[in-house]
């Protein structure tokens, strides 16, 4: 067995840890559609092991520190600090992992399907509109995990809206955005292959996770954070420009697919899109508005989409519906594209 394993990883792996250009293309194929699997069989990690979690703690402990630094530059060393420390132990594992061919493809599904969270994003919408048939009072608890906003006195339409608001928000950094760079640095390893390519590889979207967990934690324009919040709110805007506008578009097609109001939600996109304080998440939440008829708000930030109809409890299926579409299409295009490049190169 250990000659075989040998062999196997002779084969496959040339000098400096590189993956010839067949073998690599078959994995990066592969990796995407097992770790996809993996989230929408088997859902989330363990939160004691989940990477985001590990993100998470590493986190918190530069913020405790660089937090005393009172200007923008602390939003700067927190950012290096946590790519640094979570680089080495990504690598860690990708070290472990190159012992044998069959446990690196078991790491790298495992962790990139940690960078992404399909299950949950569809998962949780399904169990508001549930509790709305238990009562409103457990629809009201089970949504404020969802947002910011408070939600003791929401009425049903509100907690309809919030609910479809969370659900195509996330759509991009959920997993669009992620799976983009992941297709993007497919392509550079694909013409020109690096040392280590696929630690590079994996590196790519667990780094935009680390990135987007950031701005969850302290990109916030609160007196305590408004310095150390700064610089991780803008990488995660910019990070964020061109897979939610790309994710936009795939809601637009799903809607047409699926016969809603595609033609609607393309212009409601292209007319409310700017109307959320975020530059990017606007895109995909007023598509699906456009696409359902409906108009989302949130009270004093933003209005998305015409009441063309009274938004109900069942357009929760309906945009878990097209989320689903939207990620389907998405995911195939990425494959098509990358068969493309493979014969290309």
């Amino acid at each position: 067995m250990i000659e075989y394993n040998k062999l196997i990883n002779d084969i496959v792996f040339s000098n400096g840890g590189n993956i010839n250009s067949l073998n690599l293309f078959l994995f990066i194929i592969f990796a995407l559609l097992f770790s996809l699997a993996i989230d929408v069989i088997c859902g989330e990690l363990p939160g004691r092991i989940h990477p985001v979690v590990i993100f998470g703690l590493i986190i918190n402990f530069f913020k405790n520190i660089f937090i005393k630094i009172k200007n923008r530059f602390s939003g700067f060393l927190l950012v290096i600090s946590a790519t640094l420390v979570s680089s080495v132990i990504i690598y860690l594992f990708y070290f472990i992992g190159k012992i044998n061919l069959l446990l690196l493809f078991i790491i790298f599904t495992i962790l990139l399907s940690s960078s992404f969270s399909v299950n949950m994003l569809l998962q949780t919408a399904v169990n508001v509109k549930n509790d709305l048939n238990e009562s409103l009072d457990k629809a009201r608890q089970s949504v404020s995990y969802l947002v910011s906003r408070n939600t003791d006195e929401l009425t049903e339409r509100f907690i309809v809206s919030a609910t479809i608001e969370s659900l195509t928000e996330n759509i991009t950094d959920s997993y669009v955005a992620p799976i983009f760079y992941y297709f993007i640095f497919a392509i550079i390893l694909i013409f020109y292959q690096i040392n280590d390519s696929l630690y590079w590889l994996l590196l790519i979207p667990m780094l935009y996770r680390l990135y987007n967990t950031l701005d969850a934690m302290v990109g916030y324009e609160t007196d305590e954070l408004m310095n150390i919040g700064y610089f991780p709110a803008k990488i995660d805007d910019v990070l964020n420009y061109i897979p939610s506008r790309i994710a936009g578009l795939y809601v637009v097609l799903s809607a047409y697919i699926l016969n809603l109001n595609g033609k609607n939600s393309f212009r409601i996109m292209m007319r409310d899109a700017r109307n959320c304080p975020s530059p990017n998440s606007g895109y995909t939440m007023a598509s699906t508005a456009g696409a359902l008829d409906i108009r989302l708000v949130k009270k004093d930030t933003y209005v998305l989409g015409d009441e063309n109809k009274e938004i109900e409890a069942e357009d929760i299926e309906k945009a878990v519906k097209l989320s689903k579409l939207t990620i389907i299409l998405f995911t195939v295009t990425i494959i098509l594209l990358l068969i493309l490049v493979k014969v290309i190169s």
